[in-house]
C-alpha cells in the first residue's frame, strides 16, 4: 500500500475518529461526574447550614449514594470539598461527620474573601473593556429583575455570575483563580444568607456602590464597596444562623 492509499486514509480516520470519540467520552464523563459532586455539594450544604443534618451526624458515602441514586465517587468529592469548607470532619478510617461551626475559621474565610474580592473589584474598575463594563450591567440589571420573584436560589446563580464578571474583569487570571476557590469554601454561608427577609433588595443595593464605582473607574471606591458589601453577607449569615 502506498501513502496516499485510500485504505491507509481511511485507517487513519478511523484512529482519530475513535480517539476523538474516547475523548469527548472522557470529558464528558467527567463533566457529568462534577455535575453530581457540585450537585451534592449544595444539597449536603443546605442540610448542614438549616440544621437538617446537625453536628455529629455520621455521613456514610454508601448511604449518601443510596439516597441520592448515585456512585460513591461523586459523594466522595462532595464531602472533600465540604471537608474543606469546614462543614464536614473527615476522619481517617472512621468515615466523615457534620462538623460543629468553628467561628474562628468561617471569620478567617469571610475576611480573605473580603480582600480578594475587593482587589478584584479595584483592579475591575481599571481594567474592564466596554464590554465587560456592559455584560456586567446587564448582569445587575438581570439580579433587579429577579427581586420581585423572591427566589433565592435563582437570585444565588445570577449572583455568582455577577462576582464572576467581577473576578475576570481584573485581568488577572491567578487572582481570579485564589478568588473563586475561596468562594467556593463560603459559597454554603453566602447562600443561607439570601434566605433572610428582605436580603435580595439589600443584596443589590450593596451590587449597585460596586458597580457605579467601576463604571466611574473608581479603584478606590470599588473595593472600599466590595469589601463592605461581603462584611456585611457575614453579617447576614448570622442572622440567619441565629434564627435557627
Amino acid at each position: 500500500m502506498t501513502p496516499g492509499d485510500p485504505t491507509i486514509l481511511n485507517q487513519a480516520t478511523e484512529t482519530q475518529s475513535s480517539e476523538q470519540i474516547r475523548t469527548l467520552t472522557r470529558n464528558s464523563e467527567t463533566a457529568e461526574k462534577t455535575t453530581l459532586a457540585e450537585e451534592l455539594r449544595l444539597q449536603l450544604a443546605d442540610d448542614i447550614v438549616c440544621g437538617a443534618l446537625p453536628p455529629g451526624t455520621a455521613l456514610d458515602e454508601s448511604d449518601l449514594a443510596r439516597r441520592f441514586g448515585v456512585s460513591r465517587t461523586p459523594v466522595r468529592e462532595a464531602l472533600r470539598q465540604l471537608t474543606a469548607s469546614g462543614l464536614v470532619d473527615a476522619r481517617a478510617h472512621r468515615g466523615a461527620v457534620v462538623a460543629r461551626p468553628n467561628i474562628q475559621r468561617l471569620n478567617s474565610m469571610f475576611e480573605a474573601m473580603a480582600e480578594l474580592e475587593a482587589l478584584c473589584a479595584g483592579l475591575s474598575a481599571e481594567r474592564m473593556t466596554a464590554s465587560d463594563r456592559h455584560g456586567l450591567e446587564a448582569l445587575h440589571e438581570q439580579l433587579r429583575a429577579m427581586i420581585q420573584a423572591g427566589n433565592p436560589q435563582r437570585f444565588h446563580e445570577v449572583n455568582e455570575a455577577f462576582h464572576n464578571a467581577i473576578y475576570n474583569g481584573s485581568q488577572n487570571t491567578y487572582i481570579a483563580e485564589m478568588t473563586l476557590a475561596t468562594r467556593v469554601r463560603v459559597q454554603p454561608f453566602r447562600r443561607a444568607q439570601f434566605r433572610n427577609l428582605g436580603r435580595l433588595a439589600k443584596s443589590h443595593a450593596e451590587h449597585d456602590r460596586v458597580v457605579v464605582a467601576i463604571m466611574r473607574g473608581d479603584r478606590v471606591g470599588a473595593a472600599s464597596a466590595m469589601r463592605d458589601h461581603i462584611q456585611t453577607v457575614r453579617g447576614e449569615y448570622e442572622l440567619y444562623a441565629v434564627s435557627l
